[in-house]
């Protein structure tokens, strides 16, 4: 109601002036100017109420839309009604410099107001936009540093099983940051003429929507680390500029962080955590995969486990591309890729 009335009473004074200038301008009559101030006043009055309310109700139901906006709207539209604010008195300081009567400025001030209510409502449409236009989208959503319990990945971290299989056993509580030098890596190699690392690659960006479907906080870090060219000295730099624990499966990155000292960041090694977890295959166990493509050496087929552990099957390259194939193993060798099984089709 304040702003009704305020609104009104700045439309009545400017009805007030108006009406008593007709009224002069009318009749030389003592009384003319009284009159054309009464029914100025009065016809100000009336409309006011109305206008008001019109553009109060307006503004209410702007309010009610901004309970559920989010705060990079709200400030937007704050920073872009300010805006409208100082353009309408731009607007109207020529008509107050070359008016020289009383009647402008209560004008002036109900166009200034309606100008800064409008810029407002321009700003919440369309603010976000134009902040990020003027270069200060970093106003709009502020970036929080990540907990210190989350861990940053390279590449050879997303390419492994090992994440999702963190994240699915509620081990992955800060969530991972990953730098976008990483991901575009990663996509560089999912288009890798190497079936093998092309599957890995493209399995690990599937890892990432994975974890984010389970409710894990995948953060992209866009930051830009200056005298290092190599993946492996950048993930370093970030991590231990980050005080973030470093997840990898490169051994090049474990001995980095050794030649760097006590300094580095701690190191989370998603192979040696697998080789610890994941049992032994011990010959003649019965395994059930998907066999994928042809193995290296002729008659061989290879397939996969949910783990990622690539299986080689001798003999069965007439399978290739049929699923749920039973094979028994054979043998089993560590690599520093994880652990390669060799396998045979049952008897």
């Amino acid at each position: 109601m304040i702003f009704v009335e305020i609104l009104r009473l700045l439309l009545v004074i400017a009805g007030i002036l108006v009406g008593k200038a007709l009224g002069s301008e009318a009749s030389h009559s003592s009384i003319a100017p009284i009159t054309g101030l009464v029914l100025g006043a009065l016809v100000a009055y009336v409309a006011g109420g109305v206008i008001a309310r019109l553009v109060d109700r307006e503004l209410q139901a702007t309010v009610e839309r901004l309970r559920s906006m989010p705060a990079g709207e709200v400030f937007a539209g704050s920073v872009v009604g300010t805006s409208g604010l100082l353009l309408g008195l731009v607007i109207s300081l020529p008509a107050i410099a070359l008016v020289h009567s009383n009647i402008v400025y209560p004008l002036v001030a109900a166009i200034v107001w309606v100008l800064a209510a409008f810029g407002t409502r321009v700003g919440v449409t369309k603010g976000r936009q134009i902040i990020k236009a003027v270069g200060l989208a970093n106003l709009l959503d502020p970036k929080e540093p990540p907990p210190s319990s989350a861990l940053i990945a390279d590449s050879s971290a997303i390419m492994d099983g090992g994440l999702a299989v963190l994240g699915k056993s509620g081990l992955l509580p800060g969530g991972i940051v990953v730098p976008d030098f990483v991901i575009d890596q990663v996509k560089t190699l999912s288009e890798s003429p190497d079936p093998v690392k092309s599957r890995r690659a493209a399995r690990g960006l599937d890892t990432l929507e994975l974890l984010r479907a389970q409710g894990i906080t995948v953060t992209i870090l866009n930051e830009h680390v200056p005298g290092e060219e190599a993946e492996t000295g950048k993930v370093l730099v970030l991590s231990e500029k980050l005080g973030l624990r470093l997840a990898t499966c490169s051994s090049q990155v474990t001995e980095q962080q050794i030649e760097r000292g006590n300094a580095s960041p701690a190191i989370v090694d998603l192979k040696l955590l697998a080789r610890s977890l994941v049992p032994e295959r011990p010959p003649g166990e019965r395994l059930v995969i998907d066999l994928v493509s042809g193995g290296r050496q002729p008659r061989q087929a290879v397939g996969y486990l949910d783990g990622g552990e690539m299986v080689v099957v001798n003999d069965a390259s007439h399978l290739v591309g049929k699923a749920q194939v039973e094979v028994v193993v054979s043998s089993t060798r560590h690599t520093s890729q994880g652990i390669l099984i060799f396998a045979k089709l049952p008897s």
